[in-house]
């Protein structure tokens, strides 16, 4: 459900909401917010919440440290795992500098702005998010370790699947918060679990995967576990992956899928960066699942993109290169963008590699292009892409690419 500033008001009032998180991201995804109470919401909404921006990466130094925060209310969410007496619930905020021009370092205002870019040309996306995560064991002194919570296989049941448990608990929290999960099982990994999401729009289905990763986190921590979100945790392993299902509407005419397709192909190299944003995501691409060359099938997964099996009206594109630290925000824009490039230019898709790419000779491999092999690879691509400079801000651009 989707709220006015008036019906936010008002729930905060019969609802004995005491406690308001005013929640956004740094420029690589990672959540902050600020709590403030109750009787300050109006306030909130008419002016903003100032912070100090020079605390957090990429945001600025300390001469220019001043930023509001201006709650959504759209995204109001009650947080089930707080007290029942003296409610918490959060809102995602949009973040303009003191004269209300906009923050160009505000991720979620670029996917705003994407999809008003998109809507102009006719065209609307959806998106879905697959999330892998390891469960790890905690020490005497409640610090992670690199023990898996489990030796189970793929889609393994209890009592070998000791995350079992954890995931319902992951799902029905996420339920009561109004996120709708598809489907949990453990992954192949040891101790590695996947929860799908049912596709939205895409700032919702943005917005959802950053409630998920706090979900679950929460969700570990409160049964003694720790969770790991990064692309490579084991190094015999398989790693993390944030497979990114999209479609397009209007769908009636099928070239549509198949030039949002063609045009996520033609850019993914230089968003790299931007998908995989650590140096060890490259040490993930070409096993386990995971792409390494740019290449597209039908159901096939050593493909950089695959379309799942699905009736017309749900046909989508998988894209499975993106990890889990990647920001959701600036994944979607990007491939927002990128599928409009493929849609307006009418891109044609190159022909189907229905074959299995870990096994290929390389003969036939040569014959792709490859993803980058290093971070310093993807943002050597990323900076000289006219794409990239078009859509991404300067200043976002330098932060990932010269740390």
């Amino acid at each position: 459900m989707k709220y006015s500033k008036e019906e936010v008001m008002q729930y905060v009032l019969e609802e004995d909401v005491k406690f308001i998180r005013l929640a956004f991201c740094d420029v690589f995804g990672k959540q902050k917010n600020i709590s403030i109470m109750s009787g300050e919401l109006s306030r909130a909404f008419e002016y903003g919440i100032a912070f100090d921006a020079s605390a957090i990466a990429g945001f600025g130094d300390e001469t220019h440290s001043d930023l509001l925060i201006h709650p959504d209310p759209e995204t109001l969410m009650f947080l089930p795992w707080r007290p029942e007496h003296g409610k918490v619930v959060r809102m995602y905020t949009s973040i303009t500098y003191p004269d209300g021009k906009p923050f160009a370092c505000d991720t979620r205002s670029l996917l705003k702005k994407a999809i008003a870019d998109a809507e102009r040309e006719g065209f609307t996306f959806a998106f879905g998010s697959e999330q892998e995560f390891y469960l790890f064991e905690l020490d005497d002194k409640n610090k992670p370790t690199k023990t898996p919570y489990d030796e189970a296989g793929y889609m393994d049941l209890a009592p070998e699947d000791r995350g079992e448990n954890i995931r319902r608990e992951i799902c029905l929290t996420l339920e009561q918060m109004g996120i709708h999960p598809e489907s949990s099982h453990h992954e192949e990994g040891p101790g590695q679990n996947e929860i799908d999401f049912r596709y939205s729009d895409a700032l919702t289905a943005a917005d959802n995967t950053m409630t998920f990763q706090t979900v679950v986190k929460t969700v570990a921590r409160r049964n003694g576990v720790h969770v790991d979100f990064g692309p490579k945790p084991l190094e015999n392993a398989p790693g993390n992956g944030f497979h990114i299902n999209i479609s397009v509407k209007p769908s009636d005419n099928p070239e549509n899928l198949c030039r949002m397709i063609a045009g996520i192909l033609d850019k993914t190299t230089e968003m790299t960066a931007f998908l995989n944003p650590a140096e060890d995501s490259y040490k993930r691409f070409g096993v386990s699942k995971a792409p390494g060359y740019v290449s597209w099938s039908a159901e096939n997964r050593s493909q950089l993109v695959r379309i799942p099996a699905a009736p017309h009206e749900h046909r989508r594109a998988e894209l499975r290169s993106p990890d889990p630290l990647a920001n959701p925000y600036l994944a979607f824009t990007l491939m927002i963008y990128a599928g409009l490039h493929g849609l307006q230019n009418h891109l044609e898709l190159p022909t189907a590699s229905d074959f299995n790419l870990y096994k290929a000779s390389a003969e036939q491999l040569a014959q792709y292009q490859r993803l980058p092999e290093t971070l310093g690879q993807a943002c050597t691509i990323a900076s000289e892409s006219e794409f990239i400079r078009k859509h991404i801000p300067a200043d976002i651009l330098s932060i990932y690419c010269n740390r």
